[in-house]
């Protein structure tokens, strides 16, 4: 009975890890890899210690890089604090007023915003919004990819 608790438990928590690749509040890796720890927790599911470290710093990696890329990507495409403040308010905003296509939208027009409100011509805030738009579309295909391997491994355990 335990280990179906378990089970559903890891499923919710890769269910919540994989939105969480896409919403900027949760972090999706590191709960899709809770969801891999109740597999493990369970009497027929083992993974080896080595595999669930492993795991872990692939989670908090991805995690620590994902708030990187984003900034990354804006500098090198010349955006300033402002463009990436904006691209963050930007996201957020596109989330609660224009979903889904605002997470797509709203960081390129927040940091496209904040260039023009630092004095930057047109031209300018266009590339750091579109850097900032590329560093937050790479940050969220590696999250999508490290939940969606934790998901794979999850399932090819229990099957």
């Amino acid at each position: 009975m335990l280990d179906i608790v378990l089970i559903v438990l890891g499923v919710v928590f890769l269910l919540v890890g994989l939105v969480g690749c896409i919403l900027p509040v949760l972090p999706g890796p590191p709960i899709s890899y809770v969801g891999l720890l109740m597999l493990h927790f369970t009497n027929k599911h083992q993974f080896s210690s080595d595999f669930l470290i492993m795991w872990a710093v692939i989670a908090i990696g991805v995690t620590i890089l994902d708030n990187v890329i984003p900034v990354w990507g804006t500098k090198k495409y010349g955006g300033s604090k402002k463009a990436i403040w904006g691209s963050i308010l930007g996201l957020i905003a596109g989330l609660i007023f224009f979903p889904p296509f605002g997470i797509i939208i709203g960081p390129f027009a927040g940091a496209v915003i904040g260039e023009m409100i630092d004095g930057k011509n047109g031209y300018d805030a266009f590339r750091s919004g579109f850097g900032a738009f590329m560093g937050f579309l790479g940050g969220t295909i590696l999250k999508l990819t490290a939940s969606g391997l934790i998901i794979f491994l999850f399932f090819k355990e229990l099957i």
